[in-house]
């Protein structure tokens, strides 16, 4: 009863996966929430399952959404291309209102388990332009969480907690690799493959590359 819960946000990637590792070792049980919201690279989804195995979360949950219903992204509309070069302002892999439901639906489960902490692994340095990643929405939705929850009411509190909020891609990898995360299982890719192979020309493949190098650690990606 007295154990300290975390709901982590876990997507099958890099940062997410080295979320729930810096979790467990700041003592949290981990629970990880997964989205099958209609992406056009599910394969993130077998990754999230195995990271969660790898990493000894307790439960991992995979949550239906129909995303794909609204459209309006490169992730959730096969109609529109993943970019392959770099762009300018806000891309068009952005999934309008992602972050803002899939935090919500954390917050349910947390407020479910008695869990006070919600993790996600937002990155304001590498972050490629999404409005739903920066700082002041994390500090925005945490007010409301506290206000429109049961537990928040009571004066059970809720953090939102972004702990790679301020880390370069490459700091993450190496943070992860100290507290044992296998980055084999982890999927970047916003168009890979079923098996899980990585294009090596989006935007998130892109990133991830440059980290590794950056970091002077192997990359362990599968590329097609």
């Amino acid at each position: 009863m007295n154990e300290k819960k975390a709901v982590i946000l876990l997507s099958g990637g890099l940062d997410s996966a080295t979320v729930v590792a810096l979790a467990r070792a700041q003592g949290y049980a981990c629970y990880s929430m997964s989205f099958d919201y209609g992406q056009r690279h599910r394969a993130e989804l077998k990754a999230a399952e195995r990271v969660a195995r790898q990493l000894g979360v307790i439960e991992h949950k995979v949550v239906g959404l129909n995303l794909n219903g609204i459209g309006g992204s490169a992730l959730t509309d096969e109609s529109i291309a993943v970019p392959e070069s770099p762009t300018e302002g806000i891309p068009v892999t952005y999934v309008p209102a992602r972050n803002t439901v899939f935090l919500a639906l954390a917050l349910g489960w947390a407020e479910v388990l008695g869990a006070r902490d919600i993790f996600i692994g937002v990155n304001a340095v590498d972050y490629s332009g999404y409005p739903d990643c920066r700082p002041e929405f994390i500090e925005a939705f945490e007010r409301m969480a506290n206000l429109a929850t049961k537990a928040g009411v009571e004066g059970q509190g809720f953090r939102i907690q972004a702990p790679l909020q301020n880390l370069s891609k490459a700091d993450i990898i190496q943070a992860g690799v100290r507290h044992g995360v296998d980055y084999a299982l982890t999927v970047s890719c916003y168009q890979a493959d079923e098996a899980g192979n990585a294009c090596g020309k989006c935007d998130s493949c892109r990133l991830r590359a440059a980290g590794f190098s950056a970091a002077g650690v192997a990359d362990p990606t599968r590329y097609r």
